[in-house]
């Protein structure tokens, strides 16, 4: 009880516990609570190893609790009602929103898989060592001492040196570890293509903000580079990934900065599209512009189908700013929790597969190790 007081009364005064007024609206508070309390269940998870039931139990007890207003966001629909005396009328009935009624299962279902993810490490052939340190688990003396020196040599993230690497026997992982870790990765990794569909179609429903719109360039050409227009505009048949190879996008820094440039340009080229069509949605901009061969129309697609496969390409790509412009300025409560909880699923997928890399990585290099030993 007293944790649904202290919830109700947060979303209430929207974060500002002056009480002046200030805070955000209900949608942002409930999209930073379940981010925030991600970030304290799952922030420290650094490791394949199963969450401490503590935290398992405040993120079921909190999850549910943010998630329960979803039960009271409902649409209308007609249906008809007999009256006692026979008679049949046209009422109007309540049920769940149908984007809810979707999308919340869906992720309540990926959010219990990748859990038992978790928990099916409880017993592992590696184990971890701290940053350098003694490594722990079921390890001899001669396996705590080969982890120190081992370590440079299987770390996959050097710019990350404070994480836990992970340690293998020294004859490497037996066939039916690697298959079963092969397995869960397969598995993960489809929880996190799942997760950024109902993400990607839930950001794409939102409200593009005024603020975003006010502050795009004049010209698409002048957002993504001439090149890179050239191309977009000259080529009978696109290829994404042909442009994309052409580029040179060494890192997800560069890889965001693109995809600012290219959503940008994107808008751009549908506003120009839509100028005389009002506030029609752009699919139907589309259909009426189909047989007028609008060079906007045309772009516009070819911008969204470049976004689509540099995402592809970087899954663990950050937010754009219109999507962090998205977040902030939503006022539909609905879709900000759809949003939050795809998001961290999301962030938890990438995270286990990742994990599971090097693992696997730890386990290649060992046996390659050996091999030139003995050679």
């Amino acid at each position: 009880m007293e944790l649904v007081k202290e919830r109700f009364s947060k979303l209430l005064l929207g974060e500002d516990m002056s009480g002046g007024g200030k805070g955000v609206c209900t949608a942002v508070a409930i999209s930073n609570a379940i981010t925030n309390l991600y970030a304290t269940v799952f922030g420290s998870c650094h490791k394949l190893e199963p969450l401490p039931a503590g935290k398992k139990a405040m993120w079921r007890r909190e999850m549910d609790c943010l998630l329960s207003v979803c039960d009271y966001i409902v649409e209308f629909y007609p249906t008809t009602q007999t009256l006692p005396d026979g008679t049949k009328v046209e009422v109007m009935a309540t049920r769940p929103r149908s984007d809810i009624y979707i999308n919340l299962p869906a992720l309540e279902k990926l959010d219990a898989m990748l859990i038992d993810i978790l928990d099916s490490f409880q017993k592992a052939e590696f184990w971890y060592a701290d940053a350098g340190t003694r490594s722990f688990g079921s390890v001899t003396s001669s396996s705590s001492a080969m982890s120190s020196s081992f370590r440079k040599s299987v770390h996959r993230n050097e710019d990350k040196w404070w994480l836990p690497v992970p340690c293998v026997p020294d004859a490497g992982l037996t066939e039916k570890a690697c298959k079963d870790l092969r397995k869960k990765r397969d598995c993960a990794n489809q929880i996190h293509k799942a997760a950024v569909a109902i993400n990607s179609g839930v950001l794409s429903d939102m409200e593009v903000p005024e603020s975003f719109m006010a502050v795009l360039p004049k010209s698409g050409r002048a957002s993504v580079g001439d090149s890179v227009y050239r191309v977009m505009l000259g080529a009978d048949k696109f290829s994404p990934d042909f442009l994309l190879d052409t580029l040179d996008i060494s890192s997800e820094h560069d890889a965001l900065a693109m995809a600012d440039r290219v959503e940008a340009a994107m808008y751009v080229w549908r506003r120009k599209a839509s100028g005389s069509h009002g506030k029609l949605p752009w699919s139907k901009v589309k259909e009426l512009a189909a047989d007028d061969d609008d060079k906007n129309v045309t772009l516009a697609s070819r911008a969204e189908s470049l976004l689509l496969c540099l995402k592809h390409r970087f899954p663990g790509l950050s937010q754009t700013t219109l999507d962090t412009s998205k977040i902030q300025f939503n006022k539909d409560v609905g879709q900000a929790i759809l949003e939050s909880y795809s998001r961290v699923l999301e962030s938890l997928a990438f995270n286990i597969v990742s994990w599971i890399d090097d693992v696997l990585f730890a386990d290649k290099s060992i046996r390659k190790l050996s091999d030139n030993l003995k050679s």
